[in-house]
């Protein structure tokens, strides 16, 4: 698996599962449980982690969605 990209926005997560979901695209968000432990500091950042040989077509249709610029944030 690949990091595709980290945010601590919630929203942008869900949003992001549910493309991909729909999109078939295999991904876990990692540090997940790591992030809610450490607070509201925000200093530790959810993961988006894909399948690598899926790293395109996850890009493409975030791209798709008007997401391409969450992807610079990686």
């Amino acid at each position: 698996m690949i990091e595709l990209l980290r945010t601590n926005d919630l929203v942008l997560i869900s949003l992001i599962e549910a493309i991909l979901s729909e999109g078939r695209v295999g991904y876990f968000v990692a540090d997940q449980h790591m992030s809610a432990m450490e607070g509201s500091s925000g200093f530790l950042r959810r993961r988006i982690m894909v399948v690598a040989d899926q790293a395109n077509q996850a890009r493409r249709l975030l791209g798709e969605a008007g997401l391409g610029e969450e992807l610079g944030h990686a």
